[in-house]
């Protein structure tokens, strides 16, 4: 049976940090922010021991063929102990067959990394199978869940700052799961806090709102008090900021799937803190809840969820455009 898992590219990080480098890599994968930051930390810790330019060499695979790349492997360093060689865009070389034969045997004073952008189809075939039998191939899967908190998490703590699930959890809704663009307002963060340790809810809110951007929170609360006026503007700001219709929709139908719950909470007596968790929002908004679920009646309720599921449909089967769809679904929800 063909082999459909290789290990995480993260497995390969730890061993690289320490310049403890393989003779080959192939990295490869859909998650491209864990292929770019591989080939970022790859070159950072291989400046140490590189003692010529020419033994770093960059090379698009469009322009030369896995003969040429494998034959300037072959090739001893100018000065160097050991050369490295990048390949990008690997997924563009048609016969990738003659790297069998050389991961068998590699040339010990070179480090060739191969980086391929997308997924293979099976990793039964060659030079895939011979790759990952010497713990060559590794695969960059998009983090997902419990795993991107533990991410931002991290990076946080990287950035020695203090930043709680609970508050991870907040940023992932408000800019979405985009790597990129989550560190990059954690690194906007980190500046607006500057000598405080804790990341908080407040200082979260803030700086989205020193960007002059609503966020995703901003529309289920004017949504929640039935602004009509507010959520068209806060849709837009958010469509305009490079919000797909997509997350727009799913943000909805958890925050309605949410107020669904709170009736059986309250009748339960359910403490606020596990409450939040189990409509899935941060205790602090959980009020706004609250209130929300007293103007939305479960008929409301029954209507607003058959608006959402129409709107998503449109977004995957129509050429609507996608303030018209957004629009026409806040406009059902609120009449």
């Amino acid at each position: 049976m063909a082999k459909s898992k290789a290990p995480s590219i993260l497995e390969a990080l730890p061993e690289i940090k320490k310049r403890k480098f393989k003779p080959v890599y192939y990295f490869f994968g859909e998650d491209t922010y864990n292929l770019s930051a591989t080939l970022h930390k790859l070159e950072e810790s291989f400046i140490p021991i590189l003692k010529s330019d020419f033994d770093k060499e960059t090379i698009y695979s469009e322009d030369r063929s896995i003969n040429d790349i494998l034959g300037i492997a072959t090739a001893f360093p100018f000065g160097s102990e050991k050369k490295l060689i990048i390949v990008k865009e690997a997924e563009k070389i048609k016969d990738k067959k003659p790297l069998k034969d050389y991961a068998s045997s590699p040339a010990e004073f070179t480090v060739l990394a191969f980086f391929h952008n997308g997924s293979i189809t099976n990793l039964g075939t060659e030079p895939f199978k011979t790759l990952d039998a010497n713990e060559f191939l590794y695969e960059a899967k998009e983090l997902k869940g419990k795993n991107l908190i533990d991410w931002l998490i991290s990076i946080a703590d990287e950035k020695e700052k203090k930043l709680s699930e609970e508050n991870a959890q907040v940023m992932v809704d408000i800019v979405g799961e985009n790597r990129s663009m989550l560190e990059d307002q954690l690194e906007k963060i980190c500046v607006f806090l500057n000598k405080e340790k804790e990341i908080s809810l407040e200082s979260i809110k803030q700086v989205s709102s020193e960007l002059k951007q609503f966020n995703i929170f901003d529309l289920q609360n004017s949504i929640g008090v039935k602004d009509k006026a507010k959520s068209l503007t806060v849709a837009n700001n958010l469509l305009d900021n490079g919000a797909e219709p997509t997350f727009i929709i799913t943000m909805l139908t958890r925050y309605f799937t949410g107020l669904a719950k709170i009736t059986e909470l309250q009748t339960k007596n359910t403490p606020v803190q596990e409450a939040a968790r189990i409509v899935g929002t941060h205790h602090f908004y959980y009020p706004q809840y609250v209130k929300a679920r007293n103007l939305f009646s479960d008929q409301k309720l029954v209507e607003v969820f058959r608006s959402l599921l129409k709107a998503d449909l449109s977004v995957k089967t129509t050429t609507s455009d996608d303030k018209t769809i957004i629009t026409l679904l806040i406009a059902e929800i609120l009449q």
